[in-house]
């Protein structure tokens, strides 16, 4: 092997580990943006002010919240060029296995871009910003699995697992729920991005309680899953953690709701929906996955 493909496998590790935490960050500077009202602070895109890219400096009192939007926009650049420099090692280390993986993350991080747009140009619609957030978590499962397969390739599991593999489907498709459901309560309540942002028609109280059960029903789920037979170690491994992160979770959302969701709760709600999503993409990828 040549000397740069030595030097892209020994990069690879920590590459796909900056872009899976880039990812992550992505979501919670987002939240950032939502919860200090500074969604329209760049009202315009892909301009952040009409005739400039950059906040003007001396701008009306909204130049703070121009900042704080424009920040997270400038992530999106700094993801992108981490996604860029992660393919070009996958390619060099001669490792076939991540192209594809690889290649999404550039596809999905311009899709985002996209998406960001179509936010702001419909003045924080909360359709739009849970289908940015959504993306976002299908984006950071693929840069779960890729930093998963980080050292070594993986093959798919035997089909003396296809019981154990209908749960672990049941439980990621629960989460995702969980976490889908999850968007239409914040497009309900109160941390819009900005004050004159619409909301979505649900009663906060009904939307909440959906949200509630379908974590609940989650959680027997888990409970069930660990307990099943011929579970491999790193799977119930993966387990205990989706299960403490989720309880930590639940409790950080009913707190949140019954103190009139303050901002600092719902930031470590939304930073808890992230490492709940990681903790359970990787529960499914210790069913279906092993090392080649």
């Amino acid at each position: 092997m040549s000397k740069s493909g030595k030097v892209a496998i020994r990069l690879l590790p920590t590459l796909t580990a900056l872009l899976l935490f880039l990812q992550g960050a992505l979501v919670i500077t987002g939240g950032a943006v939502r919860l200090t009202g500074s969604g329209l602070g760049c009202p315009t895109w892909p301009e952040c002010v009409p005739g400039s890219y950059l906040p003007v400096e001396g701008q009306a009192e909204g130049a703070l919240h121009a900042w704080i939007e424009f920040g997270n926009r400038l992530l999106t650049f700094a993801l992108l060029f981490a996604a860029l420099a992660t393919v070009v090692a996958v390619v060099r280390s001669g490792r076939r296995d991540l192209r594809f993986l690889a290649a999404t993350q550039i596809l999905g991080i311009l899709g985002q871009g996209l998406l960001g747009g179509i936010t702001v140009l419909t003045d924080l619609n909360p359709l739009a910003v849970a289908s940015h957030f959504l993306l976002s978590i299908a984006l950071i499962a693929a840069a779960t699995s890729l930093h998963s397969r980080r050292h070594h390739p993986q093959v798919r599991t035997s089909s003396t697992q296809v019981r154990i593999s209908r749960i672990s489907l049941i439980h990621i498709t629960l989460t995702f729920i969980a976490i889908a459901i999850g968007t239409l309560v914040t497009g309900s309540g109160p941390h819009a991005g900005d004050v004159d942002a619409p909301r979505l028609d649900f009663a906060i109280t009904t939307i909440t309680r959906f949200h509630s059960a379908a974590v609940w029903l989650l959680v027997i789920i888990t409970a069930l899953f660990y307990f099943s037979a011929d579970l491999r170690f790193e799977t119930k491994r993966w387990l205990r953690i989706f299960f403490i992160l989720t309880l930590l979770q639940g409790a950080f959302g009913y707190l949140q709701y019954f103190l009139g969701v303050p901002i600092g709760l719902v930031a470590l709600h939304l930073l808890g929906s992230v490492l709940v999503w990681i903790a359970a993409w990787r529960t499914r990828l210790s069913v279906v996955r092993k090392p080649a």
